[in-house]
């Protein structure tokens, strides 16, 4: 089967809209550490981002009930291209007195870019057959991955040759094109009745996932979930290369590379056997949640480096065996104009998670041990993975079509 035009474009200009976002990040965390030499200034970026991204989808319901869903997206990557061109021509005058004016900028490109993934995810089974969408997610993510897993290498390796403000520069061109893809893509309407004031509009995601039981068990298996992946950012997989593998730092890279591969083999899987996955949507779900646990635990109980990549590859897979499916369940748990709130209220509740457990778990391992840490974060697992066995009769397409 064949995806049509709609998804490509879509796929296309959110893959050159996520080379962008890497690079642009890349640039300034290498700008701010050349010209103040702290890693906390320089960690206060993925802060700044994901912050500011917690506002974004807290607030975008009132964007999305006044501008439908194509130009919501297009008119987001005009917006950072604009911003990413005032950027290039401020970074030459940067210094650490005017550092604020920096995150400043880099605060109102994140407040652009949270509404993306909600909306992308929205806007997917507006365009693909119902029976295809299970695909479409699995090809999205695929190449999402990809992406990241590919662009913080060329990222790095592209300063060799260009200065960081040209790569901001080059960030800003792939933004422009990314709008005039996504301008082409064919309008979805999410408008609804002017009569509802801006509180309802805000609150309508949280009362519908509240109110529908299979999204409820979903918002608290991903509450652990962002929890217990906490521990995979850079600084808390450092120290347990550093500490517990007592290996050394190309290894670091070598095991944060190898849980990419595993989302993309995970993706990859889901692609090859669409309809079987399909057809045992709660099975795989289940299974993902109970074979992650278990390779987190295994993993922070290791010593052996090798044995790590095998592990953190296994749980990148079997993640990923599980997040495709659960989305595909998300996407026809409600009716389709119902999504674009649905979608923003659960990466409000990823974002906002995710900020807290990145401290937490820092806190955690300074407290009792970096083993301890992944011992936690299967344990966390584990009781998505419990709480997935309860409702697995709920884990199923609810609205056909």
């Amino acid at each position: 089967m064949k995806l049509n035009r709609n998804f490509h474009l879509l796929l296309t200009g959110q893959s050159l809209a996520n080379i962008g976002d890497v690079l642009y990040i890349v640039s300034i965390i290498y700008l701010i550490f050349e010209l103040t030499g702290s890693a906390t200034a320089a960690a206060l970026v993925p802060f700044i981002i994901t912050s500011s991204m917690f506002v974004s989808n807290t607030l975008t319901p009132l964007l999305m009930q006044r501008i439908d869903l194509k130009w919501l997206l297009a008119v987001s990557q005009m917006g950072k291209t604009g911003l990413l061109i005032a950027l290039a021509l401020f970074l030459p005058q940067l210094t650490a007195a005017n550092l604020i004016a920096l995150f400043l900028l880099i605060s109102l490109v994140a407040l652009l870019d949270g509404c993306a993934r909600p909306v992308t995810q929205a806007l997917i089974p507006n365009y693909v057959e119902s029976e295809q969408l299970l695909k479409a997610n699995g090809v999205n993510e695929t190449v999402t991955q990809l992406i990241q897993t590919a662009m913080w290498f060329v990222g790095s390796s592209l300063l060799i040759w260009l200065t960081a403000i040209e790569l901001v520069w080059l960030t800003a061109g792939l933004f422009l094109l990314s709008s005039l893809l996504l301008s082409g893509l064919d309008r979805v309407d999410s408008a609804v009745p002017e009569t509802q004031n801006k509180w309802r509009q805000i609150t309508q995601g949280w009362k519908t996932v509240s109110r529908t039981p299979v999204l409820k068990r979903i918002a608290v298996m991903d509450i652990l979930e962002t929890i217990a992946g906490a521990v995979w950012i850079a600084a808390i997989l450092y120290v347990f290369v550093s500490e517990a593998l007592a290996a050394d730092e190309q290894w670091w890279g070598f095991i944060n590379g190898s849980f990419f591969i595993g989302l993309i083999i995970g993706s990859l899987i889901c692609l090859r056997f669409t309809q079987w996955i399909e057809n045992n949507l709660s099975r795989f779900i289940l299974t993902g949640a109970i074979f992650s646990s278990a390779a987190t635990v295994l993993f922070g109980l290791n010593s052996v480096p090798a044995m790590a990549l095998f592990l953190s590859v296994l749980v990148g897979i079997f993640s990923q065996l599980k997040n495709i499916p659960q989305q595909t369940v998300v996407q026809t748990s409600v009716p389709k104009e119902q999504l674009p709130t649905v979608f923003t209220t659960l990466g409000a509740i990823g974002m906002g998670t995710f900020g807290m457990a990145s401290l937490l778990m820092g806190i955690l391992a300074d407290l009792f041990g970096i083993r301890f840490v992944f011992v936690f974060s299967g344990l966390l697992l584990a009781i998505a993975s419990w709480i997935a066995y309860r409702g697995r009769s709920h884990f199923r397409r609810t609205v056909q079509g």
